[in-house]
């Protein structure tokens, strides 16, 4: 128990002190006070001109179509393509489809084992290359929209915040990240896989490549497409105690960070630490339900003369540590990431249902940019509840909150869901679901719930005994991926454009408090009241009712 503590304190509670500076900077970037790196950025688009929020909008999603139609085609041709040591062949357009959506939607999902079926330049110059301008996007549409709910007339160029995002922020943070985890072991190398011959005399192919400057980003941008099949599991990505430490970290770092950006750009830091305060608290209450699960020896095990008295050790990375795993679990879904330090189909059936609960909320810090963003719609709608319940009209940060901008939120909001569920319920009544399974009952339902809620979360994690790397799973996760990534974004942006063409409200004393800690209590509140409310009767159907069965 000491052990877990101590654990998290120093990844949680070091990667809180490390995002304050950061936060800090990235306020100051996206302020324009680089003006060097600025005029820089600007000469490359050939000129700026301030948008407004469709302005934006159409600039984003067109550069996100760009980069999906680049991928697409490098994927689609890799075997007649160069830097392709190992020889991998084409693969098919469905599996094509699924990969180039869930990186350009910084989601990572994998239907593959990425070691066997791309190339060096499909994994460099295609999958590392969206890993840094999705993740870019992110943060670019929380500038705008921190510029829009402060003061600022327009809400700037998306191009040049593209290029500070990703040349100020990525690139400097991935460089770091990716000489430290070499310097611990992880390979980078344009050589092929390696020949070579066991210790019992057998040869054996070992993959590698360019590894640690892909698993940087990974990290950083809370991408979470691993190198390797098993992703952060694999010894050539996760190869020490240290290493894994660094990792998780980098997890979290600029979604901490940019919640301070938020407050910053806005004129309001002591909301950002209303708000930081409300993510730590979901954070921390699921770290101690994941580590708490988890001490549960597995029952696979329960008839076997083992002995049990460390808990769960099914799945896990045993020299990377028991702690390790389920505290990775909750870190990679309450943001988008995706990552895995353990196998999540093996977690304990309550513990599973945490990774599960962190994509359903998905705004404990979520990814970067867009976990503060859909923190904002949460936020829209405790105000407006709070307005309600005092009989004032709902305003925030001088903003009238009113019917319009509540119909948007709640679209937003409510599109999650019906994404998750929607597609959870066709798969698991017909035979494109049933006959991907690799457990029947209730875990097999979950299998199918987890991964639907990854997609839609841009997760990228997944229950892994499901056989999903077929067309209606390829398809169907795409299209959900697609949706969920840009609705989201989207939507919030109409939602300050809305608010910015209304004249601003004088604050008075009867106006609701953002900063106090009553309103973290309400916004807490609300997050909770709409997840319990919407995803409890699948959370039934699935982990609760493997956990219940498997206690009798």
């Amino acid at each position: 128990m000491l052990s877990a503590i101590l654990t998290t304190i120093l990844i949680v509670g070091g990667t809180a002190l490390l995002a304050w500076p950061l936060g800090i900077y990235m306020a100051g970037l996206f302020s324009g006070r680089f003006a060097s790196a600025d005029g820089l950025f600007v000469r490359t688009v050939g000129g700026a001109p301030e948008q407004d929020w469709k302005q934006y909008s159409i600039a984003l999603f067109a550069f996100n179509i760009v980069m999906f139609g680049f991928v697409f085609a490098l994927l689609a041709t890799q075997h007649m393509l160069p830097f392709n040591p190992d020889g991998q062949g084409a693969a098919s357009l469905d599996l094509v489809f699924n990969t180039t959506a869930s990186f350009t939607t910084n989601t990572n999902l994998q239907h593959y084992s990425a070691e066997s079926t791309w190339s060096y330049l499909a994994q460099i110059g295609g999958l590392m290359w969206l890993q840094f301008v999705s993740a870019a996007t992110g943060i670019a549409a929380l500038a705008a929209l921190a510029r829009g709910i402060g003061r600022k007339p327009t809400m700037g160029n998306f191009f040049v915040d593209v290029q500070r995002a990703s040349f100020c922020v990525l690139l400097p943070l991935a460089m770091i990240v990716a000489a430290v985890i070499a310097l611990n072991g992880v390979p980078m190398t344009l050589q092929g896989a390696a020949q070579v011959t066991t210790l019992e005399g057998v040869a054996q192919t070992i993959a590698r490549g360019p590894a640690a400057a892909f698993v940087a980003i990974k990290q950083l941008g809370t991408n979470g497409g691993g190198f390797f099949g098993p992703n952060s599991t694999h010894p050539l990505e996760n190869p020490t105690f240290w290493s894994n430490a660094f990792e998780m970290v980098a997890i979290i770092l600029i979604p901490m960070a940019c919640v301070w950006m938020f407050g910053r750009i806005i004129g309001r830091p002591k909301h950002a630490m209303v708000v930081l305060g409300v993510m730590a608290a979901l954070l921390l209450i699921k770290i101690v339900a994941s580590v708490g699960f988890e001490t549960a020896p597995t029952q696979a095990f329960m008839d076997l003369p083992v002995a049990q008295d460390v808990g769960n050790l099914e799945g896990k990375e045993l020299r990377l540590g028991a702690t390790s795993g389920p505290l990775w679990a909750v870190l990679t879904t309450s943001t988008s990431n995706g990552s895995v330090g353990a196998m999540h189909d093996s977690l304990n059936p309550l513990t599973g249902l945490v990774p599960m609960a962190g994509m359903w909320l998905n705004e404990t810090f979520g990814g970067v940019g867009v976990g503060m963003i859909n923190m904002f719609l949460y936020i829209v709608v405790a105000v407006f509840v709070a307005g309600m319940m005092v009989g004032r009209t709902p305003e925030y940060l001088g903003h009238r909150i009113e019917g319009r901008e509540m119909r948007l939120a709640v679209l937003a909001l409510i599109s999650h869901p019906v994404l998750i569920l929607g597609g959870t319920a066709l798969f698991a009544a017909t035979a494109w679901g049933q006959d991907t399974l690799n457990n029947a009952g209730a875990h097999g339902f979950s299998e199918i719930l987890y991964e639907f809620s990854s997609a839609a979360a841009n997760n990228g994690s997944g229950f892994e005994g499901l056989g999903d790397n077929t067309v209606p799973w390829n398809i169907a996760t795409g299209l959900v991926m697609l949706i969920g990534r840009y609705l989201p974004i989207i939507v919030p942006l109409a939602i300050v454009g809305s608010l910015m063409a209304k004249r601003r409200s004088a604050e008075s004393a009867g106006t609701l408090s953002v900063e106090s800690s009553t309103f973290g209590v309400m916004l807490f509140i609300t997050i909770l009241i709409f997840g319990a409310l919407t995803f409890f009767p699948a959370a039934a159907l699935g982990p609760i009712a493997e956990h219940l069965t498997l206690m009798r």
